[in-house]
C-alpha cells in the first residue's frame, strides 16, 4: 500500500518536535493534525534514511522528499542478495530482529540493501512460504497457557536488587485474547509448574 504523501513543511514540523522537543507520537500527531500512525511512519523513513534533525533543515523539498519516500520495491537489487530462508530461521531465536539481521548484513556487504528495503523484501519472500492450516476454536472452548521463553528484570527500589521474573501467558483459542502475570519463580507449593499446551475454556 502507498503511503500517503505530506507537505515538506508538515515532515519539518513533525521532525522537530520528535527529535528536537522530545513529544510522543500522539502528541505530535495532535499538534499537526495527523494520525499517530503517520507520525510513526515518517519517524521511521527519516530514521531508516539516516538523518537528524540538524540535517533535515539543510536540504532541499527534493531531497528530502528523495530519501523520505522511496520506492523499494523498484530499487535494482544489490549483487549479494540476502538468505532469505536463513533470516527467517534466525527469526525464530529469542531476542533476534530484522534490525539485527540487518546489521549483520550490512557489515558483510555495506553496499548491500539499506533496512527498509530488507524488511520489504524480506516480507515479499516470507508471502510465498506455505500456509499453515488456520485452526478454528469455538468461544470458550479452548485457553493456550505456557510461561514465555525469556525472564524479565524486576528491580527493588528500595533495596536496588535485581530478580529475575517469569511471565505466564494465556490466550484464549476463539478470540486470541490475551492474559499475562508475571511471578517470581516457576514453582507452587514446592513444584515446578511446566507449560501446559491448551486446557479446556473456563
Amino acid at each position: 500500500m502507498a503511503t500517503r504523501r505530506i507537505s515538506v513543511r508538515k515532515i519539518l514540523e513533525i521532525l522537530k518536535l520528535k527529535w528536537q522537543d522530545g513529544l510522543s507520537n500522539r502528541q505530535i500527531a495532535v499538534s499537526c493534525n495527523v494520525s499517530p500512525s503517520t507520525v510513526s511512519d515518517l519517524v521511521q523513513r527519516a530514521t531508516h534514511a539516516g538523518l537528524s534533525w540538524p540535517a533535515v533543515q539543510q536540504m532541499t523539498d527534493t531531497e528530502l522528499e528523495a530519501l523520505l519516500y522511496v520506492d523499494v520495491s523498484a530499487r535494482k537489487p544489490p549483487e549479494v542478495m540476502p538468505d532469505w530462508q536463513k533470516v527467517h530461521k534466525e527469526l525464530s531465536r529469542p531476542n533476534v530482529t530484522l534490525k539485527l539481521l540487518w546489521w549483520e548484513y550490512k557489515e558483510l556487504h555495506p553496499d548491500g540493501f539499506q533496512y527498509t528495503q530488507f524488511c520489504y523484501h524480506y516480507r515479499q519472500w516470507a508471502e510465498h512460504l506455505d500456509v499453515v492450516m488456520r485452526q478454528h476454536h469455538k468461544a470458550g472452548e479452548k485457553v493456550f497457557v505456557d510461561w514465555a521463553g525469556q525472564t524479565v528484570p524486576i528491580h527493588d527500589p528500595m533495596t536496588g536488587e535485581v530478580h529475575e521474573a517469569y511471565s505466564f501467558v494465556a490466550v484464549l483459542g476463539a478470540s486470541s485474547y490475551v492474559f499475562a502475570y508475571v511471578f517470581p519463580s516457576m514453582e507452587i507449593n514446592g513444584e515446578e509448574v511446566l507449560g501446559f499446551g491448551s486446557l479446556p475454556g473456563f
